[in-house]
């Protein structure tokens, strides 16, 4: 009889967590399917409030801050460089919604690659004075990201970026960008996400750098 019991409540518990799921999924999928259509800083804010309400009702789930920090360092990002004043609030809201989601999932690659984006987005407010100690933060993340996830395309993408942005008398290369942009591209093409909330953002970010590098 004990048992009996207890295989029905541990069946009640799955139902239930299975229905929040769906339902969180549901809330989440129009505003995770724009994202690679967004093109301006009201549009990431949009996204980021959206993302914000659902991880305030989902406290549990790691996808709504993760996608409520990427939104944020987006719209950071929109803003432009060497505005310190309005971009760090950004990151710092950023870097708080990314902790929260990294306690809520285990060795998580999109973790660290978010982590690597607020650097670049710390970086690009005083490029000058902050390289070091951003720069260093950032390449430590990709690195920890490569580390659990390899074939992650957004890795690439991010590195590609790196390659792009970066003079080439300090290691950038506008050609090395164009090769690692090609892979991240053959690795969206290979990746196959677990739900359609699953992370698969980047692929029109990427074709639009293709674009400008041939």
């Amino acid at each position: 009889m004990k048992q009996i019991i207890t295989a029905l409540l541990a069946f009640v518990i799955t139902t239930t967590v299975s229905a929040q799921n769906e339902k969180m999924i549901r809330a989440m999928t129009p505003t995770v399917a724009a994202i690679d259509s967004i093109k301006t800083p009201d549009g990431w804010i949009n996204a980021a409030n959206q993302f914000q309400r659902i991880a305030d009702a989902e406290k549990t789930e790691w996808l709504p801050y993760y996608y409520a920090a990427l939104s944020n360092v987006m719209t950071g990002f929109m803003t432009g460089a060497n505005q310190a004043d309005k971009t760090d609030p950004i990151a710092d809201k950023a870097e708080a919604l990314i902790t929260k989601a990294q306690g809520l999932t285990k060795d998580n690659a999109e973790i660290w690659i978010v982590k690597k984006m607020i650097s670049n987005l710390r970086m690009q407010a005083d490029p000058m004075n902050r390289w070091q100690t951003y720069g260093q933060a950032g390449t430590e993340a990709l690195q920890k990201a490569k580390a659990l996830d390899p074939q992650n395309p957004r890795i690439f993408m991010l590195e590609g970026q790196d390659k792009f942005y970066t003079p080439e008398e300090f290691g950038g290369s506008k050609a090395e960008a164009k090769k690692l942009f090609e892979t991240s591209v053959a690795k969206f093409a290979e990746t196959k996400p677990e739900n359609a909330i699953s992370p698969q953002w980047g692929l029109s970010q990427v074709k639009y750098f293709l674009s400008i590098t041939k």
